[in-house]
């Protein structure tokens, strides 16, 4: 019996807050300065969309501009974001790198991430999260874009027979119920009281996995 826990990357392990505005503020500055944009950044509406597969991202943000304009500016959008990880600005929740030593004595870890690859990467080197992720996984690994199936991706790859899907949205809670998994819910920067309804289990800070744990996946 081979136990995992799959965590959840932006809000869930990253504190994607620290780097999202200044980010999405460099973004569309670009888009001013081309014309293609007019008025102030919609970060408030990012929000609360947070989580969600990256094309949704920007027919939300972009919803009058062409698909090529949209695919522009995530390019833009991630080279931001990339360079804002390496230069430090952005942070690991409290507890992360203690939390993921003490599972992976017992679990296999992995991350199912909205995330692009190299974004991903750059997180996960930056922190070392090597030392205690055995993979990363991206949705653009799965052409539905669709969390449960990248789930079920990770399960089928790695042997999972048991375990918990640790997120702050509701994409990860049903990622882990569509596939039989225990769904743990962060209550962290990003996450909605609705959305967290769902899930098995609710946590304020990623410490108190270890009192859980045991119960939870057993």
């Amino acid at each position: 019996m081979k136990q995992a826990i799959i965590f959840d990357m932006d809000g869930t392990l990253f504190q994607t807050n620290l780097i999202l505005e200044p980010a999405l503020q460099a973004t569309f500055d670009i888009l001013r300065e081309k014309g293609q944009w007019q008025g102030e950044t919609p970060i408030e509406m990012y929000r609360q969309i947070m989580g969600v597969p990256l094309p949704v991202v920007w027919e939300t943000l972009l919803p009058n501009h062409s698909q090529e304009t949209r695919g522009e500016s995530n390019i833009i959008f991630q080279e931001q974001l990339i360079e804002k990880i390496h230069q430090g600005r952005g942070a690991l929740y409290d507890g992360t790198e203690h939390i993921l030593r003490e599972l992976s004595i017992n679990y296999s870890l992995y991350i199912a991430s909205n995330g692009q690859v190299e974004y991903l990467q750059a997180i996960v080197a930056k922190y070392r999260l090597h030392r205690w992720i055995e993979h990363i996984y991206s949705i653009q690994m799965i052409n539905s874009g669709d969390k449960s199936e990248l789930v079920k991706l990770v399960i089928a790859e790695n042997g999972i027979t048991k375990g918990a899907v640790v997120g702050d949205r509701y994409s990860d809670i049903k990622a882990a119920k569509d596939n039989g998994l225990v769904a743990i819910g962060c209550r962290f920067d990003f996450s909605q009281p609705a959305e967290l309804a769902k899930a098995d289990i609710t946590i304020q800070n990623l410490i108190e996995l270890r009192d859980i744990e045991v119960e939870a996946l057993g």
